[in-house]
């Protein structure tokens, strides 16, 4: 509870020694919640930012750690946003992904503290057969350093070797709302109903689209999709599809012979028609790979963030727009 909301307006006047804290934690630009009442809570980046606003609603005031168009895996936390976090209610977050927030969480002393990877199994991706190349790349790309290394050190945990990108999968996703949800109603029981019936609502909305993309990819001319971005795994395996990423290698780079001519075989072998590259990276490499496979290039967005270029406002519509682009690009029957 901010220490702020300790304090009646009456019983401002006596209260000497707290009033100016209370009062600077409300004047600061960084400030989460307010004199309004409401829940302040912090969310670390977009998916959970977005659980936060859909079943928090009226009831929250929501902050994100990662502003739009920042790559979540290489974000760096600002002085003011480290105040901001130990300022907040409940702070949302999803362990081993950010480093810096793991830190700064870590120090915040807030009382609700969410780890969404606790709220849902994590597994790890890319390992089985036909990925060895991926992992080598993985590997390649760390020794080497690049301005996309910290993203694929993402994935790599630094060794818990488990995928963070359980929100692209809507089953695992409810999983994590309804933590997000109990959690809400902890930390200010006087809405628990709202927040609730809130979750109830999202829960089915993701059941919804689940069925779409169950149903919208059951049929199609080929089960296998090229990624420059690893971030697919969960909804390749709940959809039975297979990924195959040009993980660990930098954007600005060409991919190295071995994986261009592995990727070039398996796009003859499981009738490939497209390379997707991500809105918040660089599509060098997918067009490069495109060019020497005669393939083409569309988006598949792990919305880690909504900037203007997504295709869509918020995580429902960019996930239709995903959607669509698999449909397309695995031939939808």
């Amino acid at each position: 509870m901010n220490v702020r909301r300790l304090i009646p307006t009456a019983a401002l006047a006596g209260a000497v020694a707290l009033g100016a804290t209370a009062l600077t934690a409300c004047s600061g630009a960084g400030a989460t919640g307010g004199e309004d009442g409401k829940l302040g809570v912090t969310a670390s980046f977009y998916p959970l930012q977005f659980l936060a606003e859909q079943i928090g609603k009226e009831h929250v005031k929501v902050d994100g750690l990662t502003k739009p168009g920042v790559e979540p895996h290489d974000l760096e936390i600002t002085p003011k946003q480290t105040g901001q976090l130990g300022e907040a209610d409940v702070v949302l977050y999803l362990k081993n992904l950010q480093p810096a927030v793991d830190k700064a969480v870590a120090q915040s002393g807030v009382k609700n503290i969410v780890d969404a990877a606790t709220l849902t199994s994590l597994e790890a991706h890319g390992a089985g057969p036909g990925h060895g190349e991926e992992g080598h790349a993985h590997q390649e790309g760390d020794e080497h350093g690049g301005e996309h290394t910290g993203e694929h050190e993402g994935h790599d945990h630094g060794g818990s070797g488990t995928d963070p990108h359980v929100w692209l999968d809507p089953v695992k996703y409810a999983e994590i709302a309804k933590g997000v949800g109990a959690a809400l109603e902890k930390a200010d029981p006087g809405h628990a109903a709202d927040y609730r019936k809130n979750t109830d609502e999202l829960v089915g909305k993701l059941a919804a689209l689940d069925t779409e993309f169950k149903d919208g990819l059951k049929n199609t001319a080929s089960k296998t999709f090229i990624t420059t971005h690893s971030a697919f795994g969960y909804l390749a395996e709940r959809y039975g599809l297979e990924q195959e990423g040009i993980a660990g290698v930098d954007p600005e780079s060409e991919p190295s012979p071995a994986r261009m001519k592995d990727l070039q075989a398996v796009a003859k072998k499981d009738n490939v028609t497209t390379v997707f590259f991500e809105t918040l990276a660089s599509d060098k490499t997918a067009k490069t790979l495109a060019t020497d496979t005669g393939l083409k290039t569309d988006v598949l967005d792990p919305i880690e963030g909504i900037t203007d270029t997504s295709q869509g406002t918020d995580y429902f519509e960019v996930m239709r727009s995903n959607l669509k682009n698999l449909q397309k690009a695995l031939g939808a029957k």
